[in-house]
């Protein structure tokens, strides 16, 4: 992907798209944001057009510089993962010995991309700290981290930072449109995660549609049909593999009470569950808006049962008794 194709982050981009136009590329640079704000995704787009030959401020995706980086055979790229949950002191002395091995070219460029860069330990951070002010060769950090403090103040002083800020709903919503993912899902994963990779996960996770649809009668039927309710959860969940995903049923069932209260203030363009308007809007009045708060909070402690080891199942009947009781 190029950069011009990263949703959002236009700040990061307007950054690394003027270095490259520039010709101004720093040695090193410390990509910091929440998870889930597309670091990695454009650390590769700007990996790539840092390799490109178009001379350009993104990758052209014709030369074969941009080729070979699209077919995994660039090898002067070089990118680190945690081992575990650290990256260790071994890992950056292999990084030095693959960047020294592959210089053949004194004028090549050579790309580093690290993960979780804050995850390193004092000993891999020092290492680190000495190959970014000797590189063996024209090298481009790119580091990347969730909090910019907690990497060593002395390689955070020189990165060049570029910030990474959350994505709104609304942007994950557009970008996985954009990508051909089923609306209706969308709208409801995009709550549910703290970015577009998250978001798709959980769209494309098996299951996802079914779940929705169990939320969508356990909401209407709470209501007023404790009964039928009830002989939905037993029949859901223990008859199918719904039990797994408790957690995810009742984070979508908050969701459906809090569209009742956008309903009620006239916000319905932010409704999860808008293929259901028309139910809706001939049941959100029937109750005042402290009940349908008090639905969600009874909710997230049915959600906090099960984390405490309650059987799913006993958790959602005893919700189901709770929001009759009201």
């Amino acid at each position: 992907m190029k950069l011009a194709g990263i949703p959002g982050q236009e700040k990061a981009k307007q950054i690394l798209q003027h270095a490259l136009r520039s010709g101004r590329v720093s040695h090193a640079y410390l990509f910091a944001g929440p998870v889930g704000t597309g670091k990695l995704q454009t650390a590769l787009a700007f990996a790539q057009a840092l390799f490109c030959t178009s001379g350009g401020d993104d990758a052209c995706g014709e030369c074969l510089e941009c080729r070979k980086f699209e077919h995994g055979n660039q090898p002067d790229l070089h990118r680190i993962s945690p081992d575990g949950q650290s990256v260790k002191l071994g890992q950056i002395q292999e990084l030095q010995r693959e960047m020294a091995y592959r210089t053949s070219d004194s004028s090549s460029r050579k790309v580093y991309i690290m993960e979780k860069a804050d995850a390193m330990t004092p000993q891999a951070a020092n290492s680190l700290l000495k190959f970014l002010e000797e590189p063996v060769s024209p090298t481009v950090a790119i580091l990347l981290a969730t909090h910019t403090g907690a990497v060593l103040p002395t390689i955070a002083s020189r990165s060049q930072p570029v910030p990474f800020l959350p994505y709104s709903t609304e942007q994950m919503l557009e970008a996985l449109i954009a990508e051909n993912q089923p609306p209706l899902l969308a709208r409801a994963a995009v709550h549910l995660a703290s970015g577009i990779e998250g978001s798709r996960a959980i769209i494309e996770q098996n299951g996802f549609a079914e779940i929705r649809n169990v939320v969508i009668q356990l909401g209407k039927e709470s209501l007023s049909r404790f009964t039928a309710a009830l002989v939905t959860v037993q029949q859901r969940l223990s008859k199918t593999d719904l039990g797994a995903d408790s957690q995810l049923l009742l984070s979508l069932l908050v969701l459906w009470f809090r569209d009742m209260i956008h309903y009620q203030a006239g916000r319905s363009e932010k409704m999860v569950f808008i293929d259901q308007l028309e139910w809706i809007s001939a049941h959100a009045f029937t109750k005042p808006a402290s009940y349908w708060v008090s639905c969600m909070e009874h909710t997230l402690q049915a959600a906090g049962m099960i984390k405490a080891n309650v059987a799913p199942q006993l958790a959602i009947e005893q919700l189901m008794v709770r929001l009759q009781e009201g």
